[in-house]
């Protein structure tokens, strides 16, 4: 490994490391109904993925997780009967199925964002007006580089639908 390769790896794992330790100190505040919910980690993964990529076939939910077909099947089948994902059919060929949220199930996501983003901005109001352009540039790099490995992966969005 290169010695710029190597400083970039250290710089990485510093920013992860404290990016890590920034979470532990603010322990996002959880409501207590979504402590009781019913729903399990592994309808919450799919629900993201159906969140971040929208409409989609299972067989894509499948790969993405790294699960067997079966088991998305499963997992879509409880969603659907607690009203939080549809399955539709293709108007073009009825063999193939999407998978996409419901109202119900954008609300529940679209909360759980909502509260990462209030714990974000209690962090941000104790910044500086200079540290918040700091952080401002940092989201904007962020972005950007996001944007470009994005561009880089087009296959991870092949399949998806707008229905």
């Amino acid at each position: 490994m290169t010695k710029m390769k190597e400083q970039q790896e250290n710089l990485i794992s510093e920013i992860l490391k404290t990016s890590e330790q920034v979470f532990n100190i603010i322990k996002p505040q959880i409501p207590l109904e979504y402590l009781s919910s019913d729903i399990t980690i592994a309808q919450l993964r799919v629900l993201i993925v159906l969140y971040t990529d929208g409409p989609s076939k299972m067989s894509s939910i499948a790969a993405q997780l790294e699960v067997a077909l079966s088991s998305v099947t499963g997992i879509v089948d409880n969603l659907v009967k607690k009203n939080l994902a549809i399955r539709q059919a293709d108007t073009q060929d009825r063999r193939v199925v999407f998978c996409c949220l419901t109202p119900e199930g954008k609300e529940l996501l679209n909360s759980l964002w909502m509260m990462g983003r209030t714990e974000m901005k209690k962090l941000l109001d104790g910044l500086s007006e200079e540290d918040l352009e700091k952080s401002a540039e940092v989201a904007r790099i962020l972005l950007a580089n996001a944007k470009i490995n994005t561009m880089n992966y087009p296959e991870a969005k092949n399949d998806k639908k707008d229905i």
